[in-house]
């Protein structure tokens, strides 16, 4: 009789130890998918990409982070957005601030040594934003002796500088907002960075008809989305980047997002298909 008190005794404390550590303070695990919460990383000042507004965040990075977690098992109601600077995005996916990030990430292999990536998912360009009544910049050799928009902390437009236009005029600006203004007052003739960019910032309403691609395609831009080096996500992720391509769902928001200034995007790039 003492034994079978002992063991019912233990059977009930193992049952509570099982229950405590289910609880676990409700911590998800991020590899699965379905928990309670999911930490996103995004752009909030990209219009077009990814940016917060008054009525909630928008933009095409936005919408894939968004199929992808649904995919997951996360209602959008589920997703908690993270601001994720350029500067901050590997320290982020290192401590394990985010889950994952879909913020322009190009996928570089210097950014490979120290997180994994899955996609890509778009294939953007270095490009150059004009005046839409511009007539006299028709290639890149034409910015010599131009006014140039850098933002600061871009390698953009050093790099188009550098390999492309030697004797152009570079002016620094604080914002794209700023190279903007600037262009569109004529202070400068043309700014330089992605053609996704670019675009997502010419299809704002007030700039509707005003800004043109040069359409030059200077450089790849294959975007991925971050995740933690080793992550079981990746392969989860490209799953969900495949099916929003095959349902029509990438087609979609392109055109949603970027449709506005007649952006030529490529089509979708197969998964793990990196253009040098």
């Amino acid at each position: 009789m003492q034994l079978r008190k002992v063991t019912a005794a233990s059977a009930v404390a193992l049952a509570l130890a099982v229950t405590a550590t289910a609880c676990g303070g409700g911590k998800k695990d991020d590899s699965s998918g379905g928990g309670k919460k999911i930490a996103i990383g995004i752009k909030f000042d990209q219009p077009g990409l990814g940016q917060k507004t008054p009525s909630g965040y928008a933009g095409f990075d936005v919408d894939v982070a968004t199929y992808v977690a649904k995919k997951l098992g996360y209602g959008a109601d589920q997703i908690e957005w993270k601001e994720s600077k350029s500067a901050d995005r590997e320290t982020m996916l290192q401590r394990g601030d985010v889950d994952f990030i879909a913020a322009t990430y190009s996928i570089t292999p210097e950014r490979q040594q120290k997180v994994d990536f899955a996609g890509p998912y778009l294939l953007a360009h270095q490009d150059v934003l004009l005046r839409a009544d511009d007539t006299k910049i028709k290639a890149a050799a034409d910015l010599n002796g131009k006014n140039l928009c850098s933002v600061a902390g871009s390698t953009s437009a050093q790099n188009l500088k550098a390999k492309l236009a030697p004797k152009a005029n570079l002016l620094t600006y604080p914002t794209y907002s700023a190279c903007l203004s600037g262009l569109q007052s004529g202070a400068i003739e043309a700014l330089t960075t992605d053609d996704s960019i670019l675009a997502g910032y010419a299809a704002q309403a007030q700039f509707k008809g005003k800004f043109k691609l040069g359409g030059f395609r200077m450089t790849n831009e294959n975007y991925g989305i971050g995740v933690k080096k080793g992550s079981a996500l990746k392969a989860k992720v490209n799953k969900a980047l495949e099916e929003m391509v095959s349902d029509g769902s990438w087609e979609a928001a392109v055109k949603k997002n970027f449709g506005p200034a007649d952006y030529k995007n490529e089509p979708a790039p197969k998964i793990g298909d990196i253009k040098s």
